[in-house]
């Protein structure tokens, strides 16, 4: 019998979701939004955004998970007139029933979240357009067996931890991953080890330490070379 997953109460007062069967949360502890707000959105798309002045943005998730990542970003380029591609992959995508249970859409104008929960199921199957300014598609595979011939400006890296899930982090898979980015694009994880960054310093990437959301002092984020 597969064990339950559980909604769980972060620092910050925002929910994530405990997995048994990995044993890890599916954000910090320390807190939910706060992390995807500082690692992702802040570290990772506006720091894109920043460096270019653009219209249009692309961003490959993954560990889609919760879809807390997604909602904060759309609602970021929403608000700034941006249009946003947004591609997930995710090897076991929660049920609709479950993502309800957070309480995310506290942090999102109602129309974002409710487009969110009505488009969800198919976006599993093929790119839906949920609102005038962003398109969602996930990807419901492993890692290694998605394959797209789009390259992208931002990838959020949210796997969960290496010392749960070793292979998300091995050479093969950071490789996989970073052919996905397009030339200027940033890369960007709550991680930061040693290997990660050899790895990336390998693969022709930029990379940078970054201050870390609570709970962690440092932060990886790294530009591929145009």
């Amino acid at each position: 019998m597969t064990p339950e997953l559980k909604i769980v109460t972060t620092a910050d007062g925002s929910n994530t979701i405990y997995n048994p069967q990995v044993g890890e949360n599916y954000h910090s502890r320390h807190g939910a939004l706060q992390e995807s707000r500082h690692v992702f959105l802040g570290a990772g798309l506006e720091y894109f955004l920043n460096q270019n002045e653009v219209k249009e943005v692309s961003v490959l998730e993954v560990g889609f998970g919760t879809g807390l990542n997604f909602l904060l970003t759309a609602e970021y380029c929403t608000s700034n007139q941006i249009k946003l591609n947004y591609k997930g992959i995710e090897a076991y995508p929660l049920t609709k029933e479950m993502i309800s249970q957070t309480a995310y859409e506290q942090y999102v104008p109602t129309s974002l979240w409710d487009a969110f929960m009505a488009g969800y199921e198919k976006s599993l199957k093929e790119p839906v357009q949920l609102t005038p300014h962003c398109q969602l598609q996930i990807a419901h595979c492993q890692l290694l067996d998605f394959k797209s011939d789009t390259q992208y400006n931002v990838i959020y890296f949210d796997a969960f931890a290496a010392i749960h899930q070793p292979e998300m982090w091995s050479e093969e898979a950071i490789s996989h991953t970073v052919k996905f980015l397009k030339p200027g694009g940033v890369f960007v994880t709550y991680a930061i080890t040693g290997n990660l960054k050899r790895m990336l310093k390998a693969m022709g990437l930029q990379v940078q330490k970054v201050p870390g959301a609570p709970g962690k002092r440092e932060m990886l984020r790294a530009v591929k070379s145009r």
